[in-house]
């Protein structure tokens, strides 16, 4: 099977981590949309552009079906892609109602670039699972940045997250929930913040059992070989730094996950 992604940046690379662990042998085509990235400060109507500026690339690369690896993205221009391809468009959605199931009684944030929380999408999210009125949402645009430059742990970082929660009782949360596929790198500094013992959780599993659920019921057959070809918006990336760097991003999430 040919798997299309497409992120604003680096994280769709943690939906494109947890399919290599489902599916494990096929070809993936990534676009990263470097051009544009960060997706939470454009417009709704820049999004969507952007989006099927994407598809269309993955589309002619003959993928079977399409992953919006991006939270923003998913919020913005999910709809909007599905009315205009046949292919199967899949979108990302922050855990809240694992969330909500699992939860202790505390509260339950959700951190996530200002389109997706300002977005109706999640609005409606909530609306749909959350009965006990637990779920809060938190804005932080200033992380994208420093997780495109690979920079997940420093005094940087934590400064902008301490600014970027304030105002917030954050004793009284036990789940974090990342409303934004680049925010997985950051819970090491997250563990500082926040109250000890908080679950941190994201979409991404969800998403990629729902790939192979989608794939099966198509029956699309496997390529039976791994293969990653990474693009950055539209260029092929062949250079083995950005390469790399892509690899060890991925390995930092594996690191994270006792976090």
């Amino acid at each position: 099977m040919k798997i299309g992604m497409f992120d604003s940046g680096i994280g769709g690379l943690t939906v494109l981590n947890e399919a290599l662990k489902l599916l494990p042998d096929e070809a993936y085509f990534y676009y990263a949309d470097t051009d544009n990235v960060p997706y939470g400060e454009k417009s709704i109507g820049q999004i969507r552009d952007y989006s099927e500026k994407a598809v269309c690339f993955l589309k002619d690369k003959g993928c079977d079906a399409v992953v919006i690896a991006c939270n923003t993205a998913t919020a913005a221009a999910a709809a909007y892609l599905r009315s205009r391809f046949t292919i199967p468009i899949l979108g990302i959605e922050p855990a809240v109602k694992p969330a909500v199931e699992h939860n202790a009684g505390k509260r339950i944030l959700v951190i996530a670039t200002e389109v997706t929380a300002r977005e109706k999408k999640l609005e409606e999210l909530i609306s749909r699972v959350d009965n006990k009125g637990l779920v809060d949402v938190k804005a932080t645009p200033g992380l994208v940045g420093f997780a495109e430059r690979g920079e997940f742990d420093s005094p940087a970082v934590r400064e902008c997250l301490e600014k970027e929660l304030s105002g917030l009782h954050t004793e009284e949360y036990g789940i974090l929930v990342f409303g934004c596929t680049h925010f997985n790198h950051f819970k090491s500094a997250l563990k500082e913040i926040m109250p000890p013992g908080t679950e941190m959780i994201d979409g991404s599993a969800g998403t990629a059992r729902n790939l192979v659920k989608v794939l099966n019921s198509r029956g699309c057959v496997s390529e039976g070989k791994r293969e990653i070809h990474y693009y950055r918006s539209g260029r092929e990336v062949t250079d083995k730094e950005t390469i790399s760097f892509y690899e060890s991003v991925m390995a930092h999430l594996e690191e994270g996950q006792d976090l």
